[in-house]
């Protein structure tokens, strides 16, 4: 376990000087395919960082927040999109790496326009991005129940099974994600937007893969995938039926990522996410 701490530390370390030569490089070159091309080192190093760990919460976590986050971001901010290049990343490097390696995104007052207004999630009023303490306690007296009744899993059914460990990991990015949310708004001062928007109440699965279920990762692909993948359909065909291809290109692209996160945890060949693809085509013929 020393070790890998040790190696956790000398992660997160390199982590914190890439970003700070991505910020020293946002701020003297220009965005366009220059800074691109002076960014795609970082991609292709924060792939490999994760994978000098080897449990499950320090190495799921950190692939989680800077291989697909923070690179999503990074590729984002060479164009001057994404949340790096609001006016409150900028405005300072400890901003700049918060935002850059946290699961995280500074909530803006009024909002930065889009160019598909009409898909944009609804903005949660700040009042209800707080959630109380009795909320996280009795999520968390659930989670040690969940925990709890893994030991006793050759008398539970299956399915129940699959269902108990679906809810697992929703408490548990939930309870975790909030954590880090409380220590950047501490450190930052900043209001931040909610991780998570009650995915229980959900209405449908357009509903919960877009406004309810982890919205930093919806807002990521939905500026990196959606809406250029859409820009680029309508031309071919049309305004109608351009959203089908974008979708579909999210949800592959959104697949392949489920896929390499599953190869940090446990270092297992991918199985390339047919039920992303399922779940597109579902949305798709129910919207």
């Amino acid at each position: 376990m020393e070790d890998e701490l040790g190696s956790f530390l000398k992660v997160w370390v390199s982590v914190f000087f890439c970003l700070c030569c991505c910020y020293a490089i946002g701020k003297t070159i220009p965005k366009g395919r220059t800074r691109f091309l002076f960014l795609i080192p970082f991609v292709g190093l924060f792939f490999y960082l994760p994978l000098n760990l080897s449990t499950i919460f320090l190495g799921g976590n950190t692939a989680f927040y800077i291989a697909w986050l923070g690179n999503f971001k990074l590729l984002l901010y060479a164009f001057g999109e994404g949340p790096l290049s609001s006016q409150y990343s900028s405005r300072s490097l400890l901003t700049f790496v918060c935002v850059a390696c946290l699961p995280i995104k500074i909530q803006e007052n009024p909002p930065p326009k889009s160019q598909n207004q009409e898909n944009q999630p609804p903005v949660i009023p700040t009042d209800q991005t707080h959630k109380s303490p009795l909320n996280y306690a009795i999520k968390g007296l659930l989670w040690a129940f969940l925990v709890a009744v893994h030991d006793y899993n050759e008398y539970i059914h299956p399915k129940i099974i699959m269902c108990l460990l679906g809810l697992h990991l929703y408490i548990f990015l939930d309870v975790v994600l909030a954590l880090v949310a409380v220590l950047a708004r501490t450190i930052l001062g900043l209001e931040l937007e909610p991780q998570f928007n009650e995915p229980h109440l959900s209405t449908s699965l357009q509903d919960f893969w877009g406004k309810r279920w982890n919205l930093m990762v919806s807002s990521i692909l939905r500026q990196t995938v959606y809406e250029p993948t859409r820009n680029i359909s309508k031309r071919f065909v049309g305004r109608r039926w351009s959203p089908i291809p974008a979708v579909l290109a999210t949800f592959l692209l959104s697949a392949i990522m489920h896929e390499v996160m599953f190869y940090y945890l446990l270092r297992v060949k991918p199985t390339w996410g047919g039920h992303m693809v399922l779940s597109a085509t579902w949305i798709l013929c129910n919207p």
